[in-house]
């Protein structure tokens, strides 16, 4: 093992945490739950241990790596809350002393329903690396931001209103466009309730987002699927069965409208298999092939 992935827990207990990090059952529930797993020496605490997010494990790249500019941003979003803070990077080789900056096309990063944590913002740098400008925005901005805490998050995500948690997110999109540094040329990815932000800015944006990848996102609702422009990237995992199984009719609409776009039911991969901060649920095999397709996509439709 490489220090990122372990002994994988039964697909049910990921299931079981992911319904307790989205606020579906209590921490007893989930608890009580997992006890039916502990087995052969397997505890209920080493299993949770599993479960939650290590961060620091997690990072691959630093946040004061020399190869990038990293800084936190508050821009206005008046038809959200008011405004969104979010963490803006770039390739450090963007800029030169003497010289204008060279204009990039620019990544809007959503993350899950927690906010703005550690790993997305890693996420957000491993673009900047890949010669895009990111920009991460935090939904719990109006909240106080995210708390450092993933289940404390979520419990003030569920607090807020949706409509205006999107409009903070297009704000932040519109505003990542318009940056001077910026192509114009701008795409979305997002995890869980991020991939479904993606697909809900492609359905908004129109012409004005060129690329999505959702990884494990709702999809798009069948009527809103015409006003998609995007070319929209997919990335379900098989064993995130809710999901999976209606990638189907997701791709059917899609076929349906001319929408151009591609999709990945990855094999032996649960929900979050992207995540490397949550060991049993990542699968770097198949995390690497879509970050690998991620990339080549946002080239192909971003840099064109």
């Amino acid at each position: 093992m490489d220090g990122k992935e372990s002994r994988k827990f039964p697909p049910e207990a990921v299931e079981l945490y992911s319904k307790f990090i989205h606020g579906e059952i209590s921490r007893r529930a989930f608890s009580n739950g997992l006890k039916r797993f502990a087995v052969a020496g397997l505890t209920v605490n080493a299993m949770i241990d599993g479960l939650m997010p290590n961060y620091a494990m997690g990072q691959q790249i630093a946040k004061n790596d020399e190869r990038i500019h990293s800084e936190y941003i508050t821009i206005p979003s008046p038809n959200g809350y008011g405004s969104i803070k979010g963490y803006f990077v770039r390739p450090f080789s963007q800029y030169t002393r003497d010289e204008k900056p060279t204009k990039l096309p620019g990544v809007i990063v959503v993350h899950e329903n927690r906010g703005l944590n550690p790993h997305t913002e890693d996420v957000a740098r491993r673009f900047a690396l890949q010669n895009f400008i990111a920009f991460a925005p935090d939904a719990l901005t109006s909240v106080g931001g995210y708390p450092g805490d993933d289940y404390k998050g979520g419990l003030l995500f569920s607090k807020l209103d949706a409509n205006k948690r999107m409009q903070d997110f297009l704000a932040a999109a519109q505003w990542l466009k318009a940056r001077p540094d910026c192509t114009g040329n701008i795409c979305a990815t997002g995890f869980c309730y991020g991939g479904g932000v993606s697909n809900s800015l492609a359905m908004m944006m129109g012409v004005d987002l060129k690329a999505a990848a959702p990884f494990y996102g709702t999809p798009t609702k069948p009527e809103d699927v015409p006003k998609i422009k995007a070319a929209i990237l997919i990335h379900h995992g098989a064993l995130d069965k809710a999901l999976s199984e209606g990638y189907p009719a997701q791709e059917a609409e899609l076929k349906k409208n001319n929408i151009t776009h591609e999709g990945h039911v990855w094999p032996n991969s649960v929900h979050g298999f992207f995540n490397d901060a949550t060991p049993e649920r990542y699968n770097k095999a198949t995390a690497t092939q879509a970050w690998d397709r991620t990339i080549e996509w946002f080239n192909q439709y971003a840099r064109a």
